[in-house]
């Protein structure tokens, strides 16, 4: 393990620059694509519950990942050992997938000098104690405000991943990546009846902000807010019916539901809802999706992805024509297009594939109470939790943690139970109304495929979608 105190600089410190060009162009002799991918990682995490601290994790992984790719083949291999020796075996291992060659090498990533976060360590921002302390006073806080607060959980995070990528063509790129964020939930109780609250945020930043007075009084005051909110929901109804989705957070279901289906190698294959679709009418007047990862400080921002490439930002549906799909350097040479920006990875154990990174619908012209005006009777869903989707058919199921009933325009109690369920290529076809306040999430995304994980964000305006099924428990 290379010094943790120290920029990562493995070609300083473990490996033969020019050794380790010659070891990777020989692998990648006749490829059409291939990288040597280096990584050190350093997270921390500090969870305190119900005044107690629960866990408190240090962890630091570092290793490499050589690809060597021929057609719709890639060889990888990886390392937590980064050496000569153990990249001339990776190297060996990885060039069993070109063979006998055939492959012309395809160009580089074009060059940036884009920025989008300070390359400062959050886990430097603070010593232990004192993030000890400010979660002590989180705990308090959060009782503080309301005597049917009976639990209280809140935790830190922080962590920093250094990234080098060599290419064959000694195309050399380094990266910085923070992360922080904060995480509150609130327990209440009344009449022997519990609910939760939960509030975060967090982003490619420091950890100072995080820990701010006036950044987690704001998260446990919202975390009590849905908690008290749920204590007072009745049952949910079930059947179909319209429902408005809240602006920022709720544009999670826009990422399950469409936004993988619009990743490159799901249309490639045509396992996706909206393969051969480019150029058709697959959403209602108005909806224009993009998916961004040039937003500064974003959680699903970075400045050039886990290839190389320099993020962009991609417009995937205009005024509810498919314009364009989200691509890794492979898929997009397969599908003849170019590369998006969107190869991603979860570590260097990992190959990269086509992901989002900010996947954002943008806001229309109405406003938010206009929105709610042309529901008749209906659901207001504003927070949501867990959901499952199927890539192929884009069928969801979605948890609502705050919602409320609408009926004739007017939104009224809050219920609870309330799930929504339907198909993404029909939902953006049911879209009526758009809102003029799209905003971005708090910075809380993670998302999963393919066994890999990955920080991403999410946005959206508020939205009124007509038939949707919604499950619930009314009677």
């Amino acid at each position: 393990m290379t010094n943790p105190d120290a920029k990562f600089r493995p070609f300083e410190t473990n490996l033969d620059l020019a050794q380790s060009l010659k070891t990777l162009r020989a692998a990648t002799d006749g490829a059409d694509d291939g990288e040597l991918f280096l990584e050190r990682r350093r997270s921390e995490a500090i969870v305190l519950d119900d005044g107690r601290i629960k866990t408190a994790s240090y962890d630091a992984s570092e290793g490499f990942g050589l690809r060597a790719i021929l057609g719709e083949t890639a060889g990888y291999a990886h390392s937590s050992e980064i050496s000569d020796a153990a990249l001339k075996r990776a190297a060996e291992t990885a060039r069993l997938a070109v063979g006998d060659g055939g492959g012309v090498m395809a160009p580089p990533p074009r060059a940036t000098n884009q920025r989008l976060y300070s390359d400062r360590d959050p886990l430097d921002d603070a010593e232990f104690p004192v993030k000890i302390e400010v979660l002590r006073e989180i705990d308090a806080y959060a009782r503080s405000l309301d005597p049917k607060v009976v639990q209280v959980s809140a935790s830190l995070s922080a962590s920093m991943q250094e990234v080098e990528i060599l290419r064959p063509d000694d195309v050399h790129l380094l990266d910085a990546r923070p992360m922080a964020g904060i995480n509150i939930s609130v327990i209440v109780e009344k009449n022997g009846r519990r609910e939760s609250g939960y509030a975060a945020t967090g982003g490619r930043h420091g950890l100072a902000q995080m820990m701010s007075r006036a950044q987690w009084q704001g998260l446990a005051k919202e975390a009590l807010r849905i908690a008290l909110v749920n204590l007072e929901a009745e049952d949910a109804p079930a059947g179909v019916m319209d429902v408005v989705l809240g602006n920022g957070w709720p544009g999670i279901l826009l990422h399950e539901a469409i936004g993988h289906g619009l990743e490159g190698d799901f249309n490639r294959k045509k396992t996706s809802a909206f393969a051969g679709l480019l150029g058709k009418r697959i959403a209602a007047e108005g909806v224009t999706v993009v998916d961004d990862g040039t937003i500064p400080d974003r959680r699903g921002s970075l400045s050039f992805d886990d290839e190389g490439t320099p993020t962009q930002r991609n417009v995937l549906i205009e005024d509810g024509i498919l314009v364009g799909y989200m691509q890794d350097r492979q898929n997009a040479r397969l599908m003849g297009v170019e590369a998006t920006g969107n190869g991603r990875r979860q570590s260097y154990a990992h190959a990269p594939m086509p992901r989002m990174t900010n996947t954002i619908m943008l806001g229309g012209d109405l406003d938010p109470s206009e929105v709610l005006a042309g529901v008749e009777d209906g659901i207001y869903a504003v927070g949501f939790g867990g959901g499952q989707v199927d890539i192929t058919n884009g069928k969801f199921v979605f948890s609502c943690t705050e919602a409320y009933r609408v009926k004739n325009g007017v939104v009224g109690n809050p219920v609870k139970g309330a799930t929504l369920i339907g198909d993404g290529a029909t939902a953006l076809k049911n879209v009526r109304a758009i809102g003029n306040d799209m905003a971005l999430d708090p910075g809380i995304g993670t998302c999963g495929k393919a066994g890999q994980s990955v920080p991403v964000g999410v946005g959206q305006p508020s939205l009124l979608i007509g038939g949707l099924t919604v499950g619930g428990s009314a009677t």
